[in-house]
């Protein structure tokens, strides 16, 4: 059994060299998702029975408060420990959950009970998503394992995600949406007992933020991220990023299919590809460690990406779309397993959540902004247009990330 020394002693590592205790909160956070992945499956179900409209506030009533306070959640996460912030995180979630299970049991599901629990839901993610997303530094004290523990945790999220949606459609049919909560408060639970025993690798150190309140210290997240000559356009390759890739699955590839008539078994297996692709690159950093400089593999990654949203512009057929779908994974796998432990290992100690909260807001914006404009671009001229589009603006943000010097000569974590 390998070891490393930290300043709270020796700690075992298992064999594959990343530090027990972060392997078993990642076990714990997996299992968590797993939970909110049916849980989501059963919110928006639903929430689809009253209609579109209601369907529509329940979602942006996640999305609202989530975008609107992840700064704030940054900034408590650096001031009083993102371990702290996970616990009552969770423990929130497992008694909401348990009271939303209980309410519906006895009133069923009003639209005044989807939108409240959307609100507490997104809540909870801005002062969550910031602190989780600091956790692996914490936890992992090499940042050359940085990469390797990002990427298995992308892998399992990525295989959640690709299973959450078909259990959360046989957990709803069998329990309704009172199981699924209940299933989801048992995730928290075991999400809340493994925090319990985890502990990150330093103590944490209260009150070692910039000085004043929550308000400035959030601030002061947004400064220092865009400030630092490597955080700066890593987050905006991270945003543009996000605004042209992520849309192309969940958006236009349904619209293309349905413009094609390609039948819905198709855009399932070409959402499928691009999910194993994504597992596959993930996997190899898993067991290989990074393949290069962290910047330049991300802005080169993105070339292949824009080649497979391409490929699924022009595809003649299903079958070649599926093969363009995988390209558009492996592309968006080596990405984010590169741009992600940069991003985590180059941010300041003292803004570790901040930085985080300042990523997942740059991806969310970028997001909102373009499904809508994707959405309506595409109603307009076409999938395929929107699609070519997308593979054009994602080749030169690769160009723009290779033509940055600081991001493609940092040679953090190697």
């Amino acid at each position: 059994m390998r070891t490393e020394t930290t300043d709270r002693g020796v700690r075992p590592r298992s064999p594959a060299g990343l530090p027990r205790a972060y392997l078993l909160w990642l076990g714990g956070i997996l299992v968590s998702l797993l939970g909110n992945a049916v849980f989501s499956f059963a919110l928006g179900w639903a929430a689809a029975a009253h209609g579109g409209t209601v369907a529509g506030l329940a979602l942006s009533a996640i999305t609202l408060p989530r975008v609107l306070l992840l700064l704030v959640g940054g900034a408590v996460g650096d001031r009083v420990s993102a371990r702290r912030v996970l616990i009552a995180g969770d423990a929130a979630m497992l008694v909401g959950t348990l009271v939303l299970a209980a309410v519906a049991y006895r009133l069923g599901t009003p639209p005044w009970l989807l939108v409240a629990t959307g609100v507490a839901l997104g809540v909870v993610d801005a002062f969550y998503l910031p602190a989780s997303g600091s956790m692996p530094r914490r936890l992992v004290a090499d940042d050359a394992q940085l990469p390797r523990a990002l990427s298995l945790r992308q892998a399992g999220g990525q295989l959640i995600a690709m299973g959450g949606g078909p259990l959360g459609g046989v957990l709803v049919g069998l329990a309704g949406l009172v199981g699924a909560a209940l299933v989801n408060a048992v995730t928290f639970a075991c999400a809340l007992l493994v925090l319990t025993v985890v502990r990150p690798r330093s103590p944490a150190t209260p009150g070692t933020a910039a000085p004043g309140g929550i308000l400035r210290q959030a601030g002061e997240g947004v400064r220092v991220a865009f400030a630092h000559p490597v955080l700066r356009p890593g987050l905006c390759l991270t945003g543009a990023a996000a605004g042209f890739l992520l849309p192309v699955m969940a958006l236009l590839v349904p619209l293309l299919v349905r413009e094609r008539g390609w039948g819905a078994a198709a855009a399932g297996l070409v959402i499928g590809a691009q999910g194993v692709g994504m597992v596959a690159s993930t996997l190899v950093v898993v067991k290989r460690g990074p393949l290069g400089p962290p910047g330049l593999l991300s802005a080169a990654a993105l070339l292949p990406a824009a080649a497979g949203v391409l490929g699924l512009a022009l595809a003649p057929g299903a079958p070649a779309a599926v093969g363009a779908g995988f390209a558009v994974g492996a592309g968006s796998g080596i990405f984010a397993a590169h741009i992600a432990p940069l991003v985590l290992a180059t941010a300041p100690e003292s803004h570790l959540s901040r930085v985080q909260a300042v990523l997942v807001l740059v991806q969310s914006l970028a997001l909102l902004l373009m499904n809508a404009v994707l959405g309506a671009f595409a109603e307009l001229a076409g999938a395929g247009l929107a699609l070519t589009g997308c593979a054009a603006l994602l080749a030169c943000t690769a160009l723009a990330g290779l033509a940055s010097k600081p991001l493609r000569r940092d040679r953090t974590g190697l």
